[in-house]
């Protein structure tokens, strides 16, 4: 931990009469402490953009499911593919019965939607606990 002196020069008015000091302000150089930050940081925003992509997948399921999304389109059974291992373990909440090409109100999108963002706050929060007890 180097010490780092600065000098920041003020100028204040006396009377009317201008007066410039100097003073010497010491800081330390915590570099191990920045390096955490920037793990942490990295580390957060890893969780993040993994809870959006989730996220963004689920949504773009529901608007399709909602709007009577064909599966034998192309985009449709790649979203439906992609998004179906997440949405799966919430298809039993509701009654989940399939039916691609109907327009359909999927909850279970919005509740795996929701589960996944309240998991990825949660883990994001560990990771902020853990980095202040080292």
């Amino acid at each position: 931990m180097a010490d780092q002196i600065q000098e920041v020069q003020q100028t204040t008015s006396q009377g009317g009469v201008p007066v410039r000091t100097t003073k010497r302000v010491t800081t330390s150089d915590n570099t191990e402490a920045v390096a955490n930050r920037s793990n942490e940081s990295t580390a957060v925003r890893v969780v993040y953009f993994i809870v959006g992509f989730i996220a963004t997948i689920l949504a773009a399921r529901f608007v399709l499911s909602l709007l009577g999304a064909n599966r034998a389109n192309a985009f449709a059974d790649l979203v439906y593919g992609i998004s179906y291992p997440f949405v799966a373990p919430f298809f039993g909440l509701f009654g989940y019965e399939v039916a691609y090409g109907k327009s359909r109100f999927e909850i279970e999108a919005l509740v795996a939607i929701a589960v996944y963002a309240l998991v990825g706050y949660g883990i994001v929060q560990l990771i902020k606990i853990a980095r202040k007890t080292n």
